[in-house]
């Protein structure tokens, strides 16, 4: 049966079909290089007493343009170890040096051939069994903030940040940030038209994550867990794609 759209309709809604599967190729192909590169930060002992937070991401910064052809990234560059885990991005604590049986996270925004990639993940030194539990907890919270957007057609930002921090407490840790994640896309992005606000999955944005942006294309977001445990002082942190 013919469609029933006129033809410049049909020739249109194909055009954007194309997009958005170039744009979601896109994303998941820097998002696949962000990979390799974290997994290149434990091959190459980056991660170790003695290193300071600094020289770490420095590290990764050298390492991400020398074998991963990086040359801009589109947010500060985070390694944090120790008490500095505790900390959500927009803080700066002071420099630390790694000590035995640390736990580290790192979080970096590499922009590969002009598409953002986004994330992080955490390491722990030794064996400090509370250290590993939460490590361990950081990818099935994600999972499940993750399997919530997937299930709730009309899932807000504050319905997403909601479920995350439950997660958490469910878990016994304390989700210390008051956003769980933001839009992702082209290098520069464009925040939403409400400003910052309707970037963040955050308990004051009531917008729904699958509304179209105002060119009538797809919002693609970035899921950001960060758990802690303040009375041991340390943190977690895992980052990657949402809505792919």
């Amino acid at each position: 049966m013919p469609s029933s759209l006129p033809r410049e309709a049909r020739v249109l809604s194909a055009l954007v079909e194309t997009d958005e599967e170039f744009r979601a190729s896109e994303l998941l192909a820097a998002q696949a290089r962000a990979v390799e590169l974290f997994e290149a930060i434990g091959e190459e002992g980056i991660l170790r007493p003695g290193v300071t937070d600094s020289e770490a991401s420095s590290a990764v910064t050298d390492l991400a343009a020398r074998c991963f052809g990086v040359e801009q990234h589109w947010h500060k560059r985070i390694v944090r170890s120790g008490p500095n885990t505790l900390h959500p991005y927009s803080v700066d604590p002071p420099d630390r040096v790694m000590v035995d049986d640390d736990i580290v996270f790192a979080d970096f925004g590499p922009v590969f051939t002009g598409w953002e990639a986004d994330f992080g993940r955490t390491w722990v030194l030794g064996a400090d069994p509370a250290k590993h539990r939460l490590r361990d907890d950081l990818q099935p919270v994600f999972a499940e903030g993750k399997r919530y957007f997937e299930s709730e057609q009309d899932v807000t930002a504050a319905d997403l940040y909601a479920c995350v921090v439950q997660m958490a407490t469910e878990r016994g840790w304390k989700f210390d940030n008051m956003h769980c994640g933001h839009v992702v896309g082209e290098f520069l992005h464009q925040n939403l038209p409400g400003g910052r606000l309707d970037s963040l999955l955050c308990a004051e944005n009531p917008r729904r994550l699958r509304d179209l942006d105002t060119s009538g294309r797809v919002v693609h977001w970035i899921l950001e867990i960060h758990l802690v445990d303040r009375r041991r002082e340390i943190g977690g942190f895992f980052e990657e794609l949402l809505t792919l």
